[in-house]
């Protein structure tokens, strides 16, 4: 601990340890999967670079008879480097709401929910409370995308609402200065409560949306929310549900 530092700094100190912990967390199963195959490959990768070392040492060795101590340091060296290189690189490519509109079914779900993860610290905390149960909705969807057809006009909703609507939400909410957040526009609600709202109806829409793909009723899939379409139109109001 440092000299003088305060009751108050290391109180300060230990809340941002605990929202640091709190954002890192997955909000699916999904991204959870995702995140653990990344890590899985680079684990293949340092344990391969360790093998081919251990063997190249061997064969050096029996060559020499023996590698003696600058031959253990050396090969000591080249296995703590590798798997340091391993384990950092290469990095997760993280999904932008370009790449989740063409993502493909199978992984669409997992994929936006990383999208999401990396959201989380600029919205307000109900909003981020939302998020995390769009996760719980997207693990519940993500099976269900398994019977779709690519070129199914299902495929293509889901696509519009879980790829395109929910980031552009997002992304509309981000581009507003934070001090004009809470401000209330012509429509009567602040961008805060817009946000919210729009984040509440896509949920639904997530579970709505999940229920008619496992019941069949694909052909009458259809994404509903005139809010959706118009996401920051000042001069129009949310369509009340």
């Amino acid at each position: 601990m440092a000299i003088g530092e305060t009751s108050d700094q290391i109180m300060s100190n230990a809340n941002r340890a605990l929202q640091d912990a709190r954002f890192n967390r997955s909000i699916g199963t999904r991204s959870e999967k995702l995140k653990r195959g990344h890590f899985m490959k680079k684990l293949g990768r340092a344990a391969l670079w360790t093998g081919a070392v251990l063997v190249g040492a061997s064969v050096v060795g029996g060559i020499l008879s023996g590698i003696g101590f600058w031959g253990v340091m050396i090969s000591a060296g080249l296995i703590s480097g590798g798997i340091w290189a391993a384990m950092k690189f290469p990095k997760m490519k993280i999904p932008t709401p370009e790449t989740l509109v063409q993502s493909d079914l199978k992984t669409l779900a997992g994929k936006t929910e990383i999208w999401l993860e990396g959201q989380r610290k600029a919205l307000p905390a109900p909003a981020v409370k939302i998020v995390n149960d769009i996760g719980v909705q997207l693990d519940m969807l993500s099976p269900q995308l398994q019977k779709l057809d690519e070129m199914e006009p299902a495929a293509y909703e889901v696509r519009k609402l879980v790829g395109e609507h929910l980031p552009e939400l997002i992304t509309g909410y981000r581009s507003i200065p934070q001090s004009m957040r809470k401000e209330v526009s012509d429509t009567g609600k602040s961008p805060d409560e817009q946000l919210i709202g729009g984040l509440s109806l896509i949920e639904k829409e997530i579970s709505g949306v999940t229920q008619q793909i496992a019941k069949g009723d694909i052909d009458n899939l259809s994404i509903r929310g005139r809010y959706l379409e118009l996401k920051y139109d000042k001069n129009a109001e949310p369509e009340k549900m």
